[in-house]
């Protein structure tokens, strides 16, 4: 009885102390679930438990529930916060080349964009997010952006003079939609479906499948597809953190990022093929454009940000002009 107690406890000192071993660690997003980056989220954190054997444990917090993007960076720098799939707007506040990204009609679609963000591009900005005491781990999508609002469809510029659009915290979208006449305004994503219904707002703009998993098209009248700008979701660890695990689980968490990443993108890609009938059954209505007036409407964005990143901007626009 003896030796069989002793093996007992002993067995039971081994489990507590593979328990008080284990390092927990918390990632913010701001989207609801069956978002595509929720969904990678929690994909990411089943993924880190698997490849480090239950030495790392992440904790998802969505719908903001750990802070908005904002706050998040701010907590990724400070080391309060392990991780974040935050936003290109967010983290332009902190790390601004991020904004390049969302240059005006850059890119075709999204395998345009994720070749491009992938190459050179990708290792630049995970440079600067660096300098800013960001891991960058993985470029997740948020997809092509489209235009909703309350009061008419769009289908040139002049449609959006005086139209009161929120953005997210991101100055090219802000340079983008008053460059096309608009009223636009900044504000956190996870206070944008009261302000739409509520009229602080005409409109938004955002990708369909953001649209449709926070339920915008309740409270929106007409989506136009006028496919301004992309943007990329940054998953990110905070570089405080980050050195907390060993070269063994730091390496784990880059492979559950990137495969978490193709998750992502692949559920984002089958999004944009199969919400607009969802969107238009739910009694949203659809318009195209002609995106060239749109174009040149907005060149002085161009032109602004080549003032203050002229090799980047120049790199990009290079990159993704390749076939």
């Amino acid at each position: 009885m003896k030796k069989f107690l002793a093996v007992a406890i002993a067995g039971l000192a081994l489990s507590v102390s593979a328990v008080s071993a284990q390092t927990v660690m918390r990632l913010s997003h701001n989207a609801a679930p069956g978002n595509p980056k929720a969904v990678a989220s929690d994909k990411f954190a089943e993924l880190v438990a698997q490849k480090t054997n239950g030495r790392v444990k992440v904790n998802v917090g969505g719908n903001a529930q750990f802070g908005d993007d904002a706050e998040s960076i701010t907590n990724l720098r400070l080391g309060t916060l392990a991780f974040s799939a935050n936003s290109q707007g967010a983290t332009s506040g902190a790390v601004p080349e991020f904004a390049v990204l969302g240059l005006p009609f850059l890119f075709r679609d999204l395998p345009h964009a994720y070749k491009v963000v992938d190459g050179p591009i990708g290792k630049q900005l995970a440079d600067a997010a660096d300098k800013k005491g960001l891991v960058l781990l993985a470029m997740w999508d948020n997809g092509i952006r489209h235009t909703s609002n309350n009061k008419r469809a769009i289908t040139k510029p002049e449609d959006l003079k005086g139209i009161k659009i929120r953005t997210p915290p991101d100055p090219i979208t802000l340079d983008i939609f008053n460059a096309l006449g608009a009223n636009p305004a900044p504000l956190a994503f996870s206070e944008l479906y009261i302000a739409l219904q509520q009229g602080v707002f005409d409109g938004q703009e955002n990708p369909l499948v953001n649209i449709f998993s926070s339920k915008l098209f309740e409270v929106q009248k007409f989506i136009s597809l006028t496919g301004h700008k992309y943007e990329a979701t940054p998953l990110f660890a905070s570089k405080v953190e980050w050195a907390k695990l060993s070269k063994q689980d730091q390496q784990a968490v880059r492979e559950a990022a990137t495969e978490a990443a193709k998750l992502n993108r692949d559920l984002s890609l089958a999004a944009d093929a199969d919400l607009k009938g969802k969107l238009a059954a739910a009694g949203v209505t659809f318009n195209s454009v002609d995106q060239a007036p749109f174009i040149a409407a907005t060149k002085p964005v161009y032109d602004k940000w080549r003032k203050t990143f002229p090799d980047l901007v120049d790199a990009m626009v290079k990159e993704a002009a390749k076939p």
